[in-house]
């Protein structure tokens, strides 16, 4: 495992014990409405919590919630594995919430648990700015408000949200976070305002699961059609749980649809194939290939450079291998790529902070 000594996680994902542990970080009116609403929490209008999917059986503690303290975070992931440093995401529904106010404020309140709770309790640990995505402006403000803070070093919106991405009424987000030379991490998951499919609503969660490769997809070319990466060069955006399989054949067909109709898109400068090389980052799990050397070979020469992939955990999730690994086929120059340099070249501030504790 010389190859992961040192490495940066880029997908970790604590688990919010309850709505209890928000309350301290809410103003008191909404305080009062978790009591008044009867509010039980978020982390069940996706998928329930004890549910397989959620959390590995051998992370799962045999009492109490799992992935919600530091402790575990440092037994099961930092330590036997030697993480340098982390990337702290937690995926708690306050996204789905439909008043934009209170919305607002569970989200607020969410990056500052994850502020006190992880980033204080870790100095290996960085965080993401989660979004509320319903409101723009609100989107910007809570940039504004946690951007000082030179541990936050990306925001994070889920993948399927109301609209696409690229929009131009999301640009002030674009504009934010540029400004203060911040990712934006698009994590797999939906807002549910939209079936999760182009055909309407599935019936089992393999449809759905599978049904974020399509929405990665459409947020891409969102993005890219839309001139977002031109009119913010300086953006970089990260995929996270986006597999990785169906990027080269996506942006072949991208690109060869532009060539025909490029005229209705004079803003786009060059083909989309180079503008995802310069701009997007991809986590490295789900590996979504066959476990085959030569396979893995030709995936990642078909994606064209070693600057896209980023390791990650994806601690708790079921989806993770258990001990920590490369595909087959990755040569050790790539594996340090993937594990350190690229996380550094994607991640300012985390590249500033690695460099001081270097030093």
């Amino acid at each position: 495992m010389n190859w992961l000594n040192g490495a940066i996680d880029v997908d970790l994902h604590p688990m919010v014990p309850g709505l209890s542990a928000l309350a301290p970080y809410l103003p008191p009116l909404w305080r009062d409405h978790i009591h008044m609403r009867g509010l039980e929490g978020f982390d069940s209008q996706s998928f329930p919590p004890n549910s397989p999917k959620v959390v590995r059986a051998d992370w799962r503690p045999a009492s109490g919630p799992p992935a919600a303290t530091i402790g575990q975070l440092r037994e099961q992931v930092l330590d036997p594995w030697q993480i340098s440093r982390g990337i702290v995401t937690p995926l708690y529904g306050v996204q789905l919430v439909f008043s934009e106010d209170m919305g607002n404020a569970f989200t607020a309140a969410l990056n500052d648990w994850t502020r006190a709770e992880w980033l204080d309790a870790e100095p290996r640990l960085a965080g993401s700015i989660v979004l509320p995505m319903f409101n723009p402006e609100h989107a910007v403000a809570e940039i504004e408000r946690l951007a000082p803070d030179p541990r936050f070093v990306q925001a994070m919106v889920l993948v399927m949200g109301e609209s696409p991405l690229g929009r131009r009424h999301n640009w002030p987000i674009f504009e934010a976070l540029a400004k203060h030379d911040m990712p934006l991490a698009i994590h797999a998951g939906s807002t549910y305002r939209n079936p999760v499919t182009s055909l309407g609503w599935p019936s089992w969660y393999a449809e759905d699961y599978a049904a974020n490769q399509q929405a990665f997809q459409s947020t891409l070319a969102s993005l890219v059609t839309e001139g977002v990466f031109v009119k913010f060069p300086k953006l970089k955006v990260v995929l996270l749980e986006s597999g990785v399989s169906w990027l080269p054949a996506f942006l072949w067909r991208l690109s060869k649809t532009w060539k025909g109709v490029r005229f209705e898109v004079p803003w786009i400068d060059r083909s989309p194939l180079e503008m995802v090389r310069d701009h997007v980052r991809l986590s490295i799990q789900p590996f979504d290939a066959p476990d085959d050397a030569e396979t893995v070979k030709r995936l990642i020469d078909h994606l064209g450079s070693d600057e896209l992939l980023m390791w990650s955990s994806d601690w708790p999730h079921w989806q993770f291998d258990g001990d920590p690994r490369l595909p087959p086929g990755i040569a050790p120059e790539l594996a340090r790529k993937i594990c350190v340099e690229n996380a550094l070249s994607t991640y300012p501030r985390l590249a500033a902070a690695h460099a001081a504790t270097a030093s």
